[in-house]
């Protein structure tokens, strides 16, 4: 048969009777060959269930396991082993630690995390199957065993008086898991091998005095440590200290020395201070530093003495090691140095935490600090400046679990300074904070909002209008319970909801809502919402008068008017202004629900404007002017209307908003000024913009080489419609350089920059010296400035006197013509020539006179010819429609 597990029941089987067995697996490919067969097994009575084990206990092993024991039931004779079981304390997730039945009854428990609690239980396991459960165990905290304490070192002579000695020596290193409880000392003189005992009871402190000695004598010392679990082994033997009374003028050493907040760059650093002054008292203290790897190389630490017992050195690098030393100072001079400390590793450990300061839920200012690993027996020590005992008067602490809290109870300036907290069995786990006066203000402020909650606002009164004309008026604050209550006062009066102002307080939202259907005036006032739930309050007053009350009055009104006039056709875009790229003003609205019998009208200042293009697809109506002068300011209105009703829209073009329009202008005639040019002229040249077009709105203002161009003899400036320039009259090599024009459009100023270079100054400069030749020709060259016409008529045998004014220097020479020849006949012509001045006189013109009359003028710098046509007609005749009439 096929089954699915290495295990099966046999059924049916011949009781006194011998069975063998074998096996073979199953995979997609097929079947396998059998196993070799079982020992001949014998069918007899049924096994029954084993019993449990009992007496289940755990016992500390290491921070991350746990030796576990137990008894073995009393009927064992079947037991082939045990399974164990092990949950955190409370939570009753039990997890497995064998995968194998273990056959001794004790067991380590691996894999558990430090400082937390569990409880084990045991199964047995016989061939009939497993157990129940035993009784768990005690609940036990995975932490290191207890172990007698390390060693002491480094004994010191603090202080010698011919007859006694006070020793000195550094705590063990490694307190066994349990805090030092006492120390031992045993003496013996230099030369001699017995140690005798020198104290029989322990020492509590790390130092003790040592009487009935001999003067001149050398002894040595070593020191045991002892704690819950023993006495240690000693330390190393000290130097023979000789016994002298002692009389020089430097102070003793300094002793015990120890560190506090090893962290990655700093660490802080005590020492006690000598007992042995000197001949004055101890002014300060010298610091000095050495590496490991540099035990002799040692440097000064502090360039002046400090006076406190304490020091925080900082600027040193993660992961070195160093060793420190001090000295103290007194006027006589510095003392001998204290014997290194122990060499100290700069590095944070994992999971160092800092004093943290805050304010409880009573509204109490506090210190709290969070070891990171806690013995049974170790306390957290508090004090201010690392050895000043903090009065229980003004403070409380309060230890739970591995976290301490230092409670002020009343807190002021007096209780400002530099609080530490370090670990009795462990003074290196240790941090400090500096209780400033900023922290007071700040956490007096706090704690004031805590003792006095505040019901939080998510938002402050708000106001609201809706599309129909009603008002809102809502505040928001945090979710409140059901027991929460408001109180809404209206210019001192409690007020409630009535059918036209509607109150709303939904407490889970924490939203109050006041809806008034139609806005009136007698709304106009002071609206304060008093919210109070529990011991916490809070209240928000809306000053809903005046400027804001009148904009919301009108609002509301408004939407009310608009809903009614979109029964018809209306302007879903008011009448605006705009100006375009190319300056052009553009007046514009756009109307919406419109039919085939909707019409629109423009006018400015009561006059029709026919201009205005109406596109009955899109609604857009539009104006376009495009060149901007003073007769497009005024009052513009649109009107559409059919047989469902009428709209009307205005835009006041006037005063300020006219200014505006100018000034918007003028900065896109600004922008639309191209690039500075040059042309030459008869008396210089002009540097040059031309632009869409000029308004006077816009400022010109003209710099060369940053300085303004002030208009004067040589300098003008000018404008057209098209075009803004200054013109240099008389240009000389001086006017070389930078011209700049600016253009102020009332907010913004726009530059154009010309750069007139020796190059193009002389290609200007020869150009207008051209010109100038030109001009001086033009001026002076001979013209006819007046008297001819066209065509003259006259009747036959009348006299004709043509006379013209002509001008040019040097004085022209005049010349009359008939029919392009020059007149030399002087008995039918008379002709007269002055310096300004000429005339014909034709006596008794006949029919043969009609002609071309031209008068020739010239000098050196030119000629000019005009002419005239003579028609004759007889009496009785008219004279051509297009000819003067003379005679």
């Amino acid at each position: 048969m096929v089954v699915n597990s290495p295990r099966f029941p046999m059924f049916d089987l011949v009781k006194d009777k011998q069975y063998c067995f074998r096996v073979r697996s199953i995979n997609k490919y097929g079947v396998s060959d059998p196993s070799d067969p079982s020992a001949p097994i014998l069918l007899g009575k049924p096994q029954d269930e084993p019993p449990p084990p009992h007496s289940v206990m755990a016992i500390r092993d290491t921070d991350t396991s746990v030796l576990l024991q137990w008894q073995e039931p009393k009927d064992k004779d079947n037991i082939l082993g045990y399974y164990l079981y092990y949950s955190e304390a409370g939570k009753q997730k039990w997890k497995t630690v064998n995968n194998k039945p273990v056959t001794k009854t004790r067991f380590i428990v691996h894999g558990l995390k430090t400082w937390k609690e569990y409880v084990f239980r045991v199964k047995s396991v016989s061939r009939a199957g497993n157990s129940r459960y035993s009784e768990e165990s005690h609940p036990i905290m995975v932490k290191s065993a207890i172990n007698v304490p390390s060693s002491p070192s480094a004994i010191t002579l603090l202080l010698c008086t011919g007859s006694e000695m006070v020793l000195g020596w550094r705590a063990p290193f490694y307190n066994g898991g349990n805090s030092v409880r006492g120390y031992y000392l045993d003496q013996k003189e230099k030369g001699t091998e017995t140690w005798r005992e020198v104290n029989v009871k322990p020492a509590k402190e790390k130092q003790l005095k040592v009487s009935d000695l001999k003067t001149g004598h050398f002894y040595q010392f070593r020191v045991f440590a002892a704690n819950g679990a023993g006495v240690g082994k000693p330390s190393d033997a000290s130097e023979a200290f000789l016994c002298e009374n002692w009389s020089m003028p430097e102070p003793g050493c300094p002793y015990d020395l120890e560190f506090r907040e090893v962290r990655d760059d700093s660490l802080v650093l005590l020492w006690a201070t000598p007992l042995y002054e000197g001949q004055s008292q101890i002014t300060g203290y010298m610091l000095q530093i050495s590496q490991s790897n540099q035990l002799d190389k040692w440097t000064i630490l502090t360039a002046k003495p400090i006076s406190e017992t304490h020091y925080k050195v900082t600027g040193l690098q993660t992961g070195h090691t160093y060793r420190f030393r001090v000295s103290a100072v007194n006027n006589a001079g510095v003392g001998r140095a204290s014997l290194p400390s122990e060499p100290v590793t700069v590095q944070t450990q994992p999971g160092t935490k800092e004093i943290k300061i805050g304010v409880d839920d009573d509204g109490f200012i506090f210190l709290g600090y969070e070891a990171v690993k806690m013995n049974d027996e170790s306390e957290f020590l508090w004090s201010k400046n690392f050895t000043e005992p903090i009065g229980s008067q003004r403070t409380k602490a309060e230890t739970t679990k591995n976290r301490s809290i230092l409670t002020f109870t009343d807190p002021s300036e007096e209780d400002l300074g530099l609080y530490t907290v370090e670990m009795s069995d462990s003074p290196h786990l240790s941090s400090s904070y500096d209780f400033t006066a900023e922290d007071l203000e700040r956490l007096r402020e706090l704690s004031w909002q805590v003792r006095n909650p505040l019901i939080t606002l998510k938002s402050a009164w708000q106001v609201e209008v809706s599309e129909k004309g009603s008002v809102r008026l809502w505040l928001q604050t945090e979710s409140l319970s059901s027991s929460a209550e408001l109180r809404l006062v209206f210019n001192d009066r409690e007020i409630s909801s009535t059918p036209r102002c509607k109150i709303n307080f939904d407490k889970g939202k924490g939203l109050v809502e006041i809806l008034f259907d139609q806005l009136s005036q007698e709304d106009e006032g002071s609206y304060t919402c008093q919210l109070r739930d529990g011991r916490a309050k809070n209240q928000c007053t809306l000053v809903f008068v005046d400027q804001k009350f009148r904009e919301i009055l009108a609002l509301a009104d408004w939407n009310r008017w608009d809903i009614q006039r979109k029964a018809g056709p209306y302007f879903q875009e008011f009448l605006t202004w705009s100006v375009n790229e190319d300056c052009e003003l553009i007046i514009q609205c756009k109307v919406t629900n419109t039919s085939k019998d909707t019409s629109f009208k423009g006018f400015k200042d009561g006059v029709e404007i026919k201009d205005f293009a109406y596109d009955q697809t899109s609604g857009v109506c539009s104006l376009t002017i495009p060149q901007v002068t003073k007769k497009e300011a005024g009052s513009y209105r649109a009107v559409v209307s059919d047989s469902r009703g009428e709209d009307v829209s205005t835009l006041e073009l006037l005063d300020n908003e006219y200014d505006k329009l100018l000034q918007l202008l003028s900065g896109q005639c600004a922008l639309s000024a191209g690039p500075l040019r040059i042309e030459s002229t008869a008396e210089g040249f002009k540097i040059y913009s031309s632009l869409r077009y000029y308004i006077s709105f816009l400022k010109t203002s003209w710099y060369f080489k940053g300085r303004k161009i002030d208009q004067e003899a040589r300098a003008k400036p000018g404008c057209s419609m098209q075009k803004v320039w200054i013109e240099i009259l008389n240009p000389t090599e001086n006017d070389k350089g930078e011209y700049t024009l600016e253009m102020l459009d009332g907010k913004e100023t726009h530059k154009r920059f010309y750069e007139l270079s020796t190059e193009v100054f002389a290609e200007t400069l020869l150009e207008h010296q051209r010109l100038k030749q030109l001009a001086i020709a033009e001026k002076n060259r001979a013209k006819v400035i007046k008297g001819l016409p066209d065509v003259v008529a006259i009747m036959e045998g009348k006299s004709l006197c043509l006379t013209c004014f002509i001008d040019g220097d040097p004085a022209p020479e005049i010349f009359w013509l008939r029919n392009d020849r020059e007149i030399l006949d002087h008995t039918q012509f008379t002709i007269t020539k002055e310096s300004k001045r000429t005339s014909i006189t034709v006596n008794k013109v006949t029919m043969e006179d009609s002609g071309k009359y031209s008068i020739f003028v010239r000098n050196q710098y030119g000629s000019e010819t005009v002419d005239v046509t003579l028609s004759v007609y007889k009496k009785g005749e008219k004279p051509p429609a297009n000819a003067v009439e003379m005679g």
